[in-house]
């Protein structure tokens, strides 16, 4: 039942017609229903039908009753030797193929999904977990269970902690945002991210000597938001050393924009010492990037494995997430 409303304030009722399909979706018809015209279709003959049934010819001959009541029309015609279905069964029978395929696909998907051989996942990681941890777990899961099929977003803390809270990661590798109630979600401590500061190839800053902080402060900096926990502490070397923060920033999320700003300029960023790495690395990205050898350390707040509480993994995530425990120790 549903109201309309006029202009006036005045309402009234009245009663939604079924729409397109929802007659036939009401009748009672059943996948026992589906399984026997598509076996008419199959074999021609109703005592063949009914033994792949597994009933009697009668009980067959009834369910043909029952569909043709329902569906007002002959779905069968019979000759001197078995039935042919008429164009009314024919059309039946190519629905009723794709429905019991369907079936048997949510069987298939449901079965795997117990065993956690199939199914979805979806998570969030930041940028040194993702390389370190999730990209190698991932592998591994997909190498073991190549049907599973997994989504990964590559954000800030305070961007993934909101997507998992709104349902769309089953968990994540962050931290904890200081502006969320840390009793929404389950978390455990699984790392400690160290930074570097990073300088195009051939930098006046890459020549192997250790550099102080002061040296940096009249460089371009590029930098992730000031909520990033990377921000807030390279920005603590500077503060707890009396140093004034450096004034030329690029703001940005992005570490393509980040990478491509350092390699094409001046600028310095700080990055995760796993993100360096990969892009140093021969079997990484082997880019034109140099470490700036540096006499502080810049050390992260650590991140945590972290989900909803209360919230049930599905079998697939389960499972990623529990390696990805494991690898860890």
């Amino acid at each position: 039942m549903a109201a309309l409303r006029n202009p006036g304030g005045l309402s009234a009722s009245y009663e939604e017609p079924p729409g397109d399909g929802e007659t036939l979706l009401r009748s009672g018809l059943s996948l026992r229903h589906m399984r026997m015209i598509a076996a008419l279709d199959d074999h021609g003959r109703v005592s063949a039908a009914a033994q792949v049934m597994n009933i009697s010819q009668p009980a067959a001959s009834r369910m043909i009753a029952e569909m043709e009541a329902v569906l007002d029309v002959k779905l069968c015609e019979r000759l001197p030797r078995g039935i042919t279905l008429t164009p009314y069964g024919k059309a039946l029978a190519r629905r009723a193929r794709s429905i019991l395929l369907e079936m048997r696909e949510v069987d298939r998907e449901i079965s795997e999904l117990k065993a956690g051989k199939g199914g979805s996942v979806f998570l969030g990681a930041v940028t040194a977990p993702a390389i370190e941890l999730a990209v190698p777990a991932i592998r591994e899961i997909r190498r073991i269970y190549p049907r599973i099929e997994i989504t990964m977003q590559v954000e800030t803390s305070n961007v993934l902690a909101r997507e998992l809270i709104a349902t769309r990661h089953d968990f994540i590798i962050a931290r904890i945002p200081d502006d969320l109630n840390p009793r929404l979600f389950e978390a455990r401590v699984i790392g400690v991210e160290k930074a570097c500061l990073i300088v195009r190839r051939g930098h006046a800053l890459a020549k192997g000597k250790a550099v102080r902080l002061e040296e940096t402060a009249a460089y371009d900096w590029v930098f992730q938001s000031g909520g990033s926990p990377l921000r807030q502490a390279m920005e603590s070397n500077f503060l707890n050393r009396n140093i004034a923060l450096p004034d030329r920033i690029l703001n940005t999320s992005s570490l393509l924009l980040t990478l491509v700003m350092v390699a094409q300029s001046d600028a310095i960023a700080p990055v995760s010492i796993q993100v360096a790495k990969f892009i140093q690395n021969p079997e990484g990205l082997a880019g034109a990037i140099d470490v700036v050898q540096t006499e502080f350390d810049i050390e992260v707040r650590p991140y945590s494995l972290i989900t909803v509480k209360n919230r049930v993994l599905s079998p697939a995530a389960k499972m990623l997430h529990d390696f990805i425990l494991r690898e860890v120790g």
